[in-house]
């Protein structure tokens, strides 16, 4: 085959015979079939094919042809040949994502299990959004922990910095809501919003928790002080969440192309805080309260095991006094 296919291209393309210095310059001299015997598919049928032999033979002895689209050039990725596949989206019938999931899910497959050999992989834009998406979690993961820390530190505890922190998962929730009323679908720029948001949903929370622990040290009881920091933090709670999403209202309803891939990271943060705005009045309060009986109950409950503990111990020891073993 590899003869075959230098033979031709020796033909019609034509084959290096020598370079001439000419000047700064090297003339390449090619040696080919003639013109008029390159202009039509007869006189690729008509070439002469030579053998190992040393004879020759029309080209359609030695092969079959199959008339087919060539290609204008080859690319490769890790020595393998690629494919690019370009097409227009209507975004008003299905999303990108969608078509992915459905040539993963259905297409693909039945592609490989008709030619096993074959092998695919999503190169391109989708390995960078891949590999994006595998730094965001990283980052995101890092972020929580540092939040975490910082948190831990002032309160002095490990339980309340979950207490705070449990508004994330509602923003998230919040931002995924928006997305769905708004019909957006799910971007990179909307994952990068949901990551700021988490810095951003704590801070009402944050507050309150504050509050409790502040009215607690003053040695209010702990209804009271959970009931004034509702009252208390409710005005401030409310309008810092509604300020910030009517700031971000000029950009999720612009209409320009510039703003278009910016909106999803909108949504994302406009939504996501109104949305754990509500949960953090309701929310927190309830988790600092279950966890404070829940403190207590835990004390109670390990006193009564020190407390059997001891008392099987002492009994212990008095069998072991009063019948001492014979010997």
């Amino acid at each position: 085959m590899a003869d075959l296919a230098r033979q031709v291209r020796q033909a019609f393309y034509g084959d290096e015979a020598q370079r001439i210095q000419r000047g700064r310059d090297d003339i390449r001299v090619m040696v080919r079939y003639p013109e008029d015997k390159r202009r039509s598919l007869a006189d690729l049928e008509n070439l002469r094919i030579r053998t190992p032999n040393g004879g020759e033979v029309p080209f359609f002895v030695a092969a079959e042809v199959e008339y087919g689209r060539g290609f204008a050039s080859i690319s490769r990725r890790d020595r393998r040949r690629t494919l690019a596949v370009i097409a227009d989206v209507d975004a008003k019938i299905t999303t990108p994502d969608e078509i992915l999931k459905s040539l993963k899910t259905d297409f693909l497959p039945g592609l490989i299990h008709k030619y096993p050999g074959i092998k695919y992989s999503l190169e391109g834009e989708q390995k960078t959004q891949k590999e994006t998406m595998q730094g965001l979690l990283k980052g995101f993961g890092l972020a929580l922990l540092v939040i975490y820390l910082l948190l831990a530190i002032p309160f002095r505890s490990y339980i309340q910095p979950f207490i705070v922190m449990s508004a994330i998962p509602f923003g998230i929730i919040g931002a995924l809501w928006g997305h769905l009323l708004l019909g957006f679908g799910l971007t990179i720029l909307s994952m990068f919003g949901i990551v700021a948001l988490t810095g951003v949903v704590v801070n009402d929370s944050l507050v309150m928790v504050d509050f409790i622990n502040r009215a607690r040290l003053a040695g209010k009881p702990m209804t009271e002080a959970i009931r004034d920091a509702g009252v208390a933090r409710f005005r401030p709670i409310l309008l810092t969440s509604i300020t910030t999403f009517l700031g971000l209202m000029p950009l999720l309803f612009e209409t320009s192309v510039q703003a278009q891939f910016l909106i999803p990271m909108a949504i994302s943060l406009g939504f996501g805080v109104l949305f754990a705005t509500f949960i953090t009045l309701i929310l927190v309060p309830v988790i600092y309260r279950s966890q404070e009986d829940a403190k207590v109950v835990f004390q109670q409950t390990l006193k009564r095991l020190k407390r059997i503990i001891k008392n099987l111990l002492g009994k212990e020891e008095d069998v072991a006094y009063t019948n001492p073993p014979k010997t």
